[in-house]
C-alpha cells in the first residue's frame, strides 16, 4: 500500500472521527454547568478599567468606581 493511500484513508476514516469527538467535546466544555462565571468575567475583561462617572456632584469626587454590569437583564 502507498504512503497516500494509508495516510488517505487514515484521514477519512480515524482521523476524522477523533475531530469530531475534539470538537463535540469542545462544545460540552463551553456549555458545561459550571462555566457561566467564567465567561461573564472573561466577557466584562474590556470593561475593567473603566469608571463611572459621580452622580453626587462633587467636582473632585474619588468615589468612582468600576462598573459592574447585569448581564441578566
Amino acid at each position: 500500500m502507498e504512503t497516500y493511500s494509508f495516510l488517505r484513508e487514515l484521514a477519512d476514516s480515524w482521523v476524522l472521527l477523533a475531530l469530531t469527538l475534539f470538537f463535540l467535546g469542545t462544545i460540552v466544555w463551553a456549555f458545561r454547568p459550571g462555566s457561566r462565571e467564567t465567561h461573564r468575567e472573561t466577557a466584562d475583561i474590556p470593561f475593567r478599567n473603566d469608571t463611572l462617572p459621580c452622580d453626587k456632584g462633587c467636582p473632585d469626587c474619588a468615589c468612582k468606581s468600576a462598573p459592574k454590569f447585569d448581564l441578566e437583564a
